[in-house]
């Protein structure tokens, strides 16, 4: 299936061309915080890890994770490998945090692993791994209704290397459940010599495990690869698990099992191998390169000539190039020679000498096109005019062309071929493709459970939250909130490192690697009158900007939003910023 170029459709009647700006506000954001027993199990990247994917992957992780089923209760994971849950009732009287599930094994004492991290599946199951390669299926007990709620561990899978969960889907079949789990890990690549050693895998898992909670079984029954160049912004797979969804810099391309593998993508690799011939042309001719087998000698190649047509072959074999000619040549010029006995040059003299080929056998497109040197360097020459090296001298000159002298640094983005791709989730063929362009990926969230996770995208100035719809041909993503000329305050923002929204979309929220969060509102009606000064007309809403500073010099490794509050967690506490009333 081919993939269909498509475009993400703005909703207008979600924008507001009026905007102005946020406006500070000074009003106190209440905020409480809660010491952990135990710091969190923080881990700093090895010596190995020293790519800019490894950074992103793992040197920017999330450490706190949200229930988006009980949205103010938060999860993390301690160097002693427990998950502690805090479930935030009031804020003024905050509980200690609460193990809810141990991993098995030590976790200090396992080299080379990753941040143990988790997802919740469905409001009764959850995927957690330890970091070391082993997937952990939990079940949530519902026995318990105090805040306390009890996790079974279910069965765990060792699936090799180590990996993060990025996400997971739950089915319900009358004979059991079924469970996909999307995991990703950084590989080395001894095969990517000028790049930097390593690729990104994404794989797709399908888990089988047996009804009702009746027995620990769980079986793996379907794992499929998918390898990119870059550590997706946003990985997701649809309900039901029909297909799955990337956002990423660089494209993912799915590695096929070779003893599954469909006999069309067979051919497709086929047709990756070495061309069985390359060709170049001059104004005078075209000259054809084959190489030859080992033994081959002069009087085991045969070759014909006509005005129209060639025949090349090997002596009582088929030829392997055979067909009328693009253009009339002068078949008496035309000669072939054996070149250090490796190979067969063919040259043809063209009769009507200036003009160019654009293949040489009508209809065959299995030879590979070599330009040649010297035409390269003399089509730069005549279009040297047209481009420089050199930034504009005076770009207030009238008319001035575009140039990097005109941008604020805010305006910069690496992510002009960043593109949103969907995969079948049968086929595993791309269906479809979106290049974002200047779309800079911002974040992403979780706005309702039973859907996929919201992604945000930078349009122009403002931030706009689109949310992926499975089953929509027409329009698989939905332009659900934006967020005025966010995308360009951000941007300005030389020191974030998590960036959020509240569910309902009342508010974003980004924090600093240190201390500060910025929280920005939507326009609320104004009760008192307020006039623009330059236009002389009415101002009915403002939005308002307010920024929290932390009582704590440690990092901030973890950031999480419900509708009400902030939740930010530093190495040992835990903190909750009251943004909006209940209600």
């Amino acid at each position: 299936m081919d993939a269909a170029n498509c475009s993400l459709k703005v909703n207008r009647l979600l924008l507001d061309p009026k905007f102005e700006s946020y406006k500070l506000s000074l009003d106190p954001l209440p905020c409480y915080g809660v010491q952990l027993d135990t710091a969190v199990a923080e881990l700093t990247l090895r010596d190995d890890q020293y790519t800019l994917d490894h950074m992103r992957a793992y040197g920017m992780f999330n450490y706190l994770h949200c229930n988006p089923w009980s949205s103010d209760s938060v999860f993390y994971v301690d160097q002693l490998g427990r998950v502690m849950n805090v479930n935030v009732m009031l804020d003024t009287a905050l509980g200690k945090p609460i193990e809810v599930f141990r991993f098995p094994s030590d976790l200090n004492s396992c080299d080379g692993r990753l941040c143990s991290s988790m997802h919740f599946t469905s409001p009764d199951w959850v995927t957690l791994s330890d970091g070391t390669g082993t997937l952990y299926l939990v079940h949530i007990s519902k026995n318990d209704q105090s805040a306390a709620v009890k996790w079974d561990l279910k069965c765990n899978l060792d699936l090799g290397d180590p990996f993060i969960i990025l996400h997971s889907i739950l089915c319900d079949p009358v004979e059991g459940e079924l469970m996909d789990v999307l995991a990703l890990s950084i590989e080395k690549d001894d095969l990517d010599i000028k790049g930097s050693g390593f690729h990104v895998s994404l794989e797709w898992i399908f888990i089988a495990s047996s009804p009702n909670n009746v027995t620990d079984k769980c079986e793996i029954l379907k794992r499929r690869k998918l390898h990119g160049k870059s550590v997706p912004h946003y990985a997701a797979i649809e309900p039901g698990g029909n297909g799955l969804t990337i956002i990423s810099y660089k494209p993912f391309r799915v590695i096929a099992d070779e003893e599954n593998e469909p006999e069309e993508e067979r051919m497709e690799e086929e047709e990756k191998k070495e061309p069985p011939y390359i060709w170049q042309q001059t104004a005078e001719d075209v000259t054809l390169t084959f190489p030859l087998p080992d033994g081959i000698t002069k009087e085991h190649i045969q070759v014909h000539f006509s005005p129209d047509h060639i025949s090349i072959s090997l002596k009582e074999q088929d030829p392997f190039l055979k067909g009328q000619l693009y253009s009339v040549i002068d078949h008496e010029s035309s000669v072939w020679i054996i070149k250090d006995k490796r190979s067969v040059e063919v040259t043809l003299a063209k009769r009507d000498v200036g003009s160019m080929w654009a293949e040489v056998i009508v209809g065959d497109n299995k030879g590979e096109f070599v330009a040649d040197p010297a035409q390269c360097a003399a089509i730069a020459e005549q279009l040297v005019h047209l481009t420089s090296e050199d930034l504009n001298p005076n770009p207030d000159c009238e008319k001035p062309p575009c140039n990097a002298q005109e941008l604020e640094e805010c305006d910069m983005s690496l992510e002009d071929s960043t593109t949103l791709c969907r995969f079948d989730g049968i086929t595993m063929k791309t269906t479809h493709v979106i290049n974002l362009g200047g779309n800079q990926f911002l974040f992403s969230l979780v706005a309702a459970p039973e859907k996929m996770p919201c992604f945000s995208l930078r349009h122009d100035v403002d931030a706009l939250l689109w949310q992926p719809v499975y089953g929509q041909d027409d329009s698989l993503w939905e332009h659900a909130a934006t967020f005025n000329a966010l995308g360009y305050v951000q941007a300005s923002k030389q020191d974030k490192k998590f960036f959020t929204c509240a569910p309902n979309f009342s508010y974003a929220a980004l924090c600093e690697c240190v201390r500060r969060i910025f929280i920005y509102r939507q326009p609320t009606p104004m009760f008192t009158v307020l006039y623009n000064r330059k236009e002389g007309r009415h101002v009915g809403q403002v939005a308002k900007q307010q920024v929290a500073s932390l009582e704590s010099s440690d990092p901030i490794l973890g950031f999480q939003a419900s509708n009400e509050r902030l939740f930010v967690l530093t190495t040992k506490k835990l903190f909750v910023i009251r943004v909006n009333a209940a209600g």
